[in-house]
């Protein structure tokens, strides 16, 4: 299908945890979508890419993989194990869940919706689901740039990490459980005045995404991402726990160090539903994001919407729904990255969509190999000319995005 016809179709209708937590005194970038960085992209280092991964696994990750779509040429690298029962090799061919890189896919579908004119970024939450929010002034583009003020419900939930997760891993939420559960507490600023990273924005995403098409989230994705893209290997299950075909198990690390993993693949994650309860594989979170920024899956004025970015640090910005990272090389590289219990995940496209790499390690909670895992982003697209990370200067993440008031070092 071309890209127009495949834009077409999704607008017609016929046809989804970041890592960062930043202070909120972040300032809004400059509204352009132009990339900060314009070197030329160089050769993917897959040594470098390899020994990323070999690394996390000395770090305490089960298994990692990373698979690179660039111009037709797949490149494929894995270590370690997906099932430390039967001691099966990880595959770039095994499912996993992608955490709060969901939020790309519902920014997507509220962007489609836009597109088809069911919605308008300015206008207030309240407007179309009536009485949900305190304040009429938070908007749907408040909501989708993490700038509503809303707290993040996940930072009581997942205080105490593996007793926390246990007492949500069967339950079932509805959106507006979890949205009550944000509005217990004052909200971290007023709407618009800084980036406050909370899934409590995603939830609200879910809700209008539902409200609008008179559909499941699971049926929009499915209606118009996972079908026109032909993403065979992408799912949204909830409320089920299972991950069905050949999956990664995922470990959850507890806070008590040198403690036993504890394995958290079966889940409903409903506590994070459209902020982060997709499952996918690396290659078709290379497909995905190399549509979306190739314009396949929106209009180009919805897609310019998507990259108007609001500065969160030095090296990155974010948009709706998606983020910019500005690598050591003056590259920048556009995408999502997720944490849910078990799964890391880091999916970044080139500004043409032309290269894409999705990576992941079966563990979180484990904040260095959290850090570690960006270094795939370098040497992915900075190739050998990737610059040694040392500490804060590399601009990586401190935080998991299911809980990001939480200090996991």
């Amino acid at each position: 299908m071309s890209s127009q016809m495949l834009r077409n179709s999704t607008v017609s209708g016929t046809i989804l945890l970041s890592l960062l937590a930043v202070p909120a005194h972040a300032t809004a970038d400059s509204t352009s979508t132009g990339s900060t960085g314009t070197a030329a992209l160089a050769k993917p280092d897959l040594e470098g890419v390899r020994a990323v991964l070999r690394t996390a696994r000395r770090q305490g990750a089960p298994g990692a993989l990373a698979r690179i779509d660039d111009r037709g040429t797949v490149y494929r690298a894995v270590t370690g194990v997906a099932d430390r029962k039967t001691g099966r090799t990880i595959s770039t061919l095994d499912r996993f869940r992608i955490g709060s890189v969901t939020k790309t896919f519902s920014a997507v579908v509220l962007l489609q919706l836009v597109d088809e004119k069911k919605l308008k970024l300015d206008t207030s939450v309240n407007h179309y689901l009536p009485g949900l929010l305190p304040d009429d002034g938070i908007t749907v583009r408040h909501v989708l740039s993490h700038r509503s003020g809303l707290y993040d419900y996940t930072n009581d939930m997942f205080a105490s990490t593996v007793p926390g997760f246990e007492a949500v891993r069967t339950k079932v939420f509805t959106y507006r459980d979890l949205v009550k559960r944000s509005l217990r507490h004052a909200r971290t600023n007023r709407p618009g005045a800084a980036y406050s990273y909370s899934n409590t924005n995603f939830v609200v995403a879910g809700l209008l995404i539902e409200k609008l098409t008179g559909k499941s989230v699971r049926t929009a994705y499915q209606d118009r991402i996972f079908a026109p893209l032909e993403l065979r290997d992408t799912f949204y299950v909830h409320p089920d726990t299972k991950l069905p075909g050949r999956h990664a198990r995922g470990y959850l690390t507890p806070d008590t160090p040198g403690a036993a993993l504890v394995d958290a693949t079966r889940q409903t994650t409903s506590w994070a539903q459209s902020a982060g309860s997709i499952i996918s594989t690396a290659g078709d979170l290379n497909t995905f994001l190399s549509a979306l920024l190739r314009g396949k899956l929106t209009s180009a004025a919805s897609l310019d919407q998507m990259q108007r970015w609001w500065k969160v640090n030095s090296n990155t910005s974010y948009g709706l729904g998606l983020r910019r990272r500005t690598l050591s090389c003056g590259v920048s590289v556009y995408g999502h990255t997720g944490a849910v219990q078990g799964y890391y995940t880091y999916a970044f496209t080139s500004k043409d969509g032309k290269r894409s790499l999705s990576a992941a390690v079966n563990t979180s909670n484990n904040g260095t190999v959290l850090n570690t895992m960006f270094g795939t982003l370098e040497s992915a697209f900075c190739g050998k000319r990737a610059k040694a990370l040392r500490g804060s200067a590399a601009g990586v993440e401190r935080y998991e995005d299911i809980a990001p008031g939480v200090r996991r070092d």
